[in-house]
């Protein structure tokens, strides 16, 4: 039973969650705060990324085609100090018209200290933050599995091609290597070397 100190304070992005059933979309913006397996964002950044959700759906429910209007252009002209009165005017316009109040738009719209609350109350999510040491590893294990991912799929195709008569069958293995090379002084590593010594020799002599 939930007693009422059990109960979460009301918080605005996680009312919009479910309002716009914006379903999974709390457990993205936690794993893109603490960079669980992707890459990390700040929590401003993870306001606008939530917001342009927020209007992608707005848009879709009044019909308005995705194909046919950019919602990064759409977003930028209503949020974007930078872009001109007549612009953000012609943007508020062509939303009025297809039955999407602007203003009401813009007030729904979320401040990354908002975005920092919900993280916090409802996904329990703490960011802490790591050492260069901690940070190469993480990013070096994130790496393999992209390379294994890439070496998996592209077993996988050629298996289907093989199957299906496109390509000539015979025993074969995929090797997935990632390998860096300086312009600086042409010299050449594997990922995993050029981690290690954190960058080429050339930029520590």
């Amino acid at each position: 039973m939930t007693t009422a100190t059990d109960e979460k304070p009301p918080n605005k992005v996680a009312t919009l969650i479910r309002e716009y059933e914006l379903t999974g979309l709390g457990g993205e913006l936690k794993a893109y705060w603490t960079g669980e397996g992707v890459e990390r964002m700040s929590l401003r950044d993870l306001a606008d990324y939530f917001n342009r959700e927020l209007l992608e759906v707005k848009m879709e429910r009044v019909g308005m085609s995705l194909l046919n209007n950019d919602v990064e252009t759409i977003y930028r002209n209503l949020t974007d100090e930078s872009v001109s009165a007549g612009v953000r005017t012609d943007t508020e316009n062509k939303l009025s018209e297809r039955g999407l109040d602007p203003d009401q738009l813009t007030r729904e719209f979320v401040s990354y200290q908002t975005i920092r609350t919900y993280l916090k109350e409802y996904q329990d999510a703490e960011y802490t933050h790591l050492s260069d040491e901690e940070k190469i590893e993480k990013d070096r294990r994130m790496i393999d599995r992209l390379t294994t991912r890439s070496q998996s799929v592209a077993t996988d195709r050629i298996n289907k091609l093989i199957s299906t008569d496109r390509i000539s069958s015979s025993d074969f293995e995929v090797f997935a290597n990632i390998e860096v090379l300086c312009q600086d002084c042409g010299t050449q590593y594997s990922i995993d070397d050029y981690l290690d010594q954190r960058g080429c020799d050339c930029q520590q002599r």
